[in-house]
């Protein structure tokens, strides 16, 4: 599938913030950042100065799992900008002033972070689930970590981004001969990569035992909303059981004939936000259902949010709800993969999580064989044990932690 004259590149370095050193968390951000302010033969006016006069798009992410850099062009300027990308990868300048540029910028979004309720709660919820591991803290980093990192830092992790092996994806009009030209363009990488299955590498993450841990964390903050985060650490994507997961995703919060939506906004009124937070991650992924409210309305909203866990555990979906829930994660899937960008953006994270090309298709030929009982099933494998995050006015969540200790879930709890 081609979109006439436009070129979108991803390239998918498996080096995310779950790889920062110990002391330097926030390093892989950093260094994403200042990979496209000077790189090869450009400084940082020269990289921009190209990228725009092409009237193209460059940028660079990262996530948990990986560095994802971006590139959207026009498919005959594909051999003037490819190159920049193995610069990117191999020879960034990483100049003291973009670095120190970088920081400030990332220490204004945590310091902005900290001053959300959603942010704050989910923060909350991720030290609960993943303590010190690679997955407890925001890719942008720890501040007082973050104000540490110094060149030579990044110069250590920039002359390790190849060490798991990087994937670049291209969609749209691809030109003519690329695949003999992207060493050319590239280079050659020299890193001997051993491949390892996502669960094998990350086998620490997904060790942690939720009932051996805190299971509440309370966020004060004087605000008249109260954030709930209730989840639990589940499972790596394309585990056999993931699918399962991701129709109770989409059973409890895709679209307004979701469960959660349904229950907490049209049938209560206690909610103006609700949803579920469950990314694809090469281990352990979150499963938290999320809702924002009053403070006079949270004690009830904390009681729909528990009786729709249990719920999972203890009753299978009506067919009515399991057919719509496989309606909708066709849709999504569908609706995932409109773009040129998008199209690329899932090949290489397939690739980057060592999931093969058609794992998405592989999953729309299994969804007929999933009933109601396997997905009760599964959530009795996986979502035994969540653990509630709260964010809001300190009275109001010693209220709920009272009301959190009478559950049947409480194992402790944590204050932040």
């Amino acid at each position: 599938m081609t979109t006439t004259g436009v070129l979108s590149a991803k390239l998918w370095i498996r080096r995310g913030s779950s790889a920062d050193p110990c002391g330097q968390r926030g390093g892989h951000q950093l260094l994403a950042s200042v990979l496209s302010r000077g790189c090869g033969p450009l400084d940082h006016l020269q990289l921009a100065d190209l990228v725009e006069g092409c009237g193209a798009g460059l940028r660079c992410d990262t996530h948990e799992d990986g560095i994802l850099i971006s590139l959207k062009c026009r498919d005959v300027d594909a051999d003037r900008l490819l190159p920049a990308l193995g610069w990117m990868l191999r020879q960034p300048h990483l100049d003291e002033g973009q670095i120190e540029l970088e920081r400030d910028l990332s220490l204004q979004a945590l310091q902005r972070q900290r001053e959300d309720p959603f942010h704050r709660a989910f923060d909350g919820w991720r030290q609960l689930a993943y303590g010190r591991g690679p997955y407890g803290h925001d890719p942008l980093g720890i501040p007082v970590e973050l104000e540490g990192l110094q060149r030579e830092h990044l110069i250590e992790l920039a002359g390790d981004l190849e060490s798991l092996g990087s994937v670049l994806a291209l969609s749209g009009t691809i030109p003519d001969q690329a695949h003999e030209r992207l060493e050319e363009w590239l280079g050659s990488t020299t890193s001997q990569t051993n491949w390892q299955e996502p669960e094998a590498a990350f086998s620490h993450q997904s060790e942690v035992d939720p009932s051996a841990q805190s299971s509440l964390s309370l966020q004060p903050l004087a605000t008249e909303q109260v954030v709930l985060m209730l989840g639990q650490a589940a499972l790596p994507h394309g585990h056999p059981d993931d699918l399962a997961l991701r129709l109770l995703q989409a059973h409890l919060g895709s679209g307004m004939s979701s469960l959660l939506f349904r229950r907490l906004r049209e049938e209560h009124g206690v909610a103006y936000d609700v949803g579920v937070h469950h990314p694809a991650r090469a281990a352990a992924a979150p499963f938290v259902m999320h809702a924002s409210t009053g403070v006079d309305r949270a004690e009830l909203s904390l009681d729909l949010l528990l009786s729709s866990w249990s719920e999972l555990i203890e009753i299978s979906l009506a067919e009515a709800d399991l057919k719509l829930a496989k309606a909708k994660f066709r849709g999504q899937l569908a609706h995932g993969s409109q773009t040129t960008g998008q199209r690329a953006e899932r090949r290489a994270q397939l690739r980057g999580l060592n999931l093969p090309d058609d794992h998405d298709k592989t999953c729309l030929n299994h969804l007929d064989q999933l009933g109601a009982n396997d997905l009760r099933d599964a959530a009795r494998r996986h979502l035994q044990c969540p653990q509630l995050s709260l964010c809001g006015p300190l009275d109001t969540l010693e209220s709920l932690e009272k009301q959190w200790s009478l559950s049947g879930y409480a194992a402790g709890s944590s204050h932040g």
